[in-house]
């Protein structure tokens, strides 16, 4: 199962800005800083030391009995610094460090708020709730050279621009540590004021949900802000450093929280700021962006006379990315298991993205002879470096070959070039064992992994009962690349079946001219798509019925040399198809 934290950096990569963290007293404890209560009680001891009484062991208790009622933290700072500025060289030596703390590290910004304040700058945290009176967390902020919008007040709320139209807002739902209204006792703790309720409505409704630090113990108003959110657009991930108290089980039952468990908030958030720009490292477009990219080939597209260029654009594109995935992030003896699948796959894919757009728009486009460029490409990207090593990372080095196959065929399949698929299916890749191979020998999904390739694509998110694992994660990968072109998803997907079914009828010419009884097709998706392979198969079928060796079928030789050849390998196919449930 993946690991909760490797789920949280993709969630957070995929959806920059749209989680929010709720940080409690847990993520400063490390760096010396006295919760609210701790001042309090250290307050008493004052009143009690001014009164030359003795509170101790039970600073609350004396308070409660000397003045019948529970320690407040507003009467307890009035009796002992009467004027503001007395209040406030008071408060500093609480969450300010003198020059011995500062070399000690204490009450400075932990690896926690540093950690944070990246994510911030990188635009993948843009609001943060903290019960916390402290300022480390504007510390971290500013030192990373951000300027967050802080709210601790009522009228700053009301008066603050909308949380999207800033970089960073901070809210101290519980105050500022320079204001004497912050908020610790339990009754300042059970409700809220109406702003700071609008705006904790807002975010937990739009925003998912980072907890850590945070019991839930005391905050009753903060509880019932996250109870009555109405929906879940988005995962709440719950950091807690061992078993979670009652309270916040509840939230997380009601939330349907996932529980990561910590050992502390600085190894958390240190460890989801490095996953997270690990995967931003390879998602990281080329300086020539994809637009630019597609816009260049267009043009190198509409005249002959930029072969060369079309060409060159083609090959520098391709050699970045052979260059990215035989580097030692793609490294073959890695350990494997689902997280780490997820990850590679995901990398590949975003080490190819500007490439895989100009293969679609290629696949569309291109005429046979500009669709040599892409020979060439597919040649060097099925290139295996390495030959030793656990088999999965060895088998899906010819991962970014299969996605370029894919986009090339399916613009071509959406622009009904079927000449071109013909031209693509015929590429020879380099020789393993001494055989020839084709295209098709070994970059269809069912054929990429020698063993268990089946087993391992059911590893992936959302695969796991999938029949055609790969084949469906391809279809869900080129979705938004491709249907723009096919107009509607179920164009698209009838669009992605055929080039399937194309595949399967290319792959299968050989073995119905080998004269072999029992054919073999690669499986796809089409397999329990039937609607779909039967609307395919009824459309090859009357056209090479009305047109006989006029068809578009036979004319670009994509699965026959004539009419007959055609149908033979089409009925083969039909043969083969009810096979599938073995697969």
């Amino acid at each position: 199962m993946i690991d909760p934290i490797n789920s949280l950096a993709f969630s957070m990569h995929a959806n920059k800005g749209v989680y929010a963290l709720l940080l409690g007293s847990g993520i400063s404890r490390t760096s010396k800083i006295p919760t609210g209560w701790e001042i309090t009680l250290e307050l008493v001891r004052k009143v009690a030391s001014l009164q030359d009484e003795s509170c101790e062991p039970d600073p609350e208790g004396w308070y409660v009995s000397k003045y019948g009622k529970a320690p407040d933290y507003s009467d307890l700072l009035d009796a002992v610094a009467k004027t503001p500025s007395e209040r406030q060289q008071l408060l500093r030596g609480y969450w300010e460090p003198t020059e011995a703390e500062r070399e000690e590290g204490a009450k400075q910004p932990t690896k926690a708020h540093r950690a944070i304040a990246d994510l911030v700058r990188a635009g993948f945290i843009r609001v943060i709730l903290t019960t916390n009176f402290d300022k480390l967390m504007e510390t971290a902020l500013h030192d990373a050279g951000v300027v967050p919008t802080v709210l601790s007040t009522p009228d700053h709320v009301e008066g603050a621009l909308p949380l999207v139209h800033t970089p960073c807002t901070l809210i101290k739902v519980h105050g500022d540590y320079l204001d004497t209204r912050i908020r610790n006792t339990p009754e300042e703790l059970a409700e809220y004021p109406e702003p700071f309720n609008r705006i904790l409505d807002r975010i937990f409704d739009e925003y998912g949900l980072i907890v850590c630090g945070w019991s839930a113990e005391w905050d009753q108003a903060l509880r019932n802000a996250l109870t009555r959110a109405p929906y879940r657009r988005f995962t709440t991930y719950w950091a807690s450093r061992g078993e979670p108290g009652l309270a916040a089980k509840d939230l997380i039952a009601r939330k349907g929280a996932q529980v990561i468990q910590i050992d502390g908030a600085d190894s958390f958030f240190s460890t989801v700021k490095e996953q997270v720009e690990a995967l931003e490292t390879f998602s990281r477009p080329h300086p020539l962006s994809a637009e630019a990219a597609v816009a260049s080939l267009k043009k190198y597209l509409s005249e002959t006379k930029y072969r060369i260029q079309l060409e060159d654009l083609v090959s520098a594109e391709v050699g970045r990315v052979v260059d990215a995935i035989q580097s030692n992030a793609f490294n073959p003896n890695d350990s494997f298991d689902a997280a780490s699948l997820e990850k590679r796959v995901r990398a590949y894919e975003a080490a190819c993205g500007t490439l895989i757009r100009m293969a679609f728009t290629s696949g569309y486009w291109a005429d046979k002879e500009q669709l040599r460029a892409w020979e060439h490409a597919l040649v060097r990207l099925a290139y295996k470096k390495y030959s030793n090593g656990l088999t999965p990372w060895l088998e899906l080095q010819r991962y970014p070959a299969t996605l370029t196959l894919y986009a090339l065929g399916l613009g071509a399949v959406a622009a009904k070039r079927y000449e071109s698929l013909k031209l693509l299916f015929d590429v020879s890749l380099p020789r393993e064992y001494g055989e020839e191979q084709k295209v098709l020998d070994v970059l269809p999904p069912s054929v990429l992994f020698q063993m268990n390739g089946k087993q391992w694509m059911q590893m992936l998110p959302g695969m796991e009962r999938r029949h055609a694992p790969l084949n469906d994660w391809l279809h869900d990968y080129f979705a938004a690349i491709a249907v723009s072109a096919y107009g509607e998803s179920h164009s698209y997907t009838l669009g992605f079946d055929s080039f399937e079914v194309f595949i399967a009828l290319g792959a299968g010419l050989a073995e119905v001219r080998a004269g072999n009884t029992r054919h073999w097709f690669p499986p796809g998706a089409y397999g329990y798509r039937s609607n779909n392979r039967e609307k395919i198969v009824k459309t090859i079928r009357d056209d090479l019925a009305s047109a006989g060796a006029a068809s578009r079928f036979v004319a670009s030789g994509l699965f026959g040399k004539d009419s007959a050849e055609c149908k033979a390998v089409l009925s083969a196919f039909e043969a083969f198809v009810p096979q599938l449930r073995w697969y």
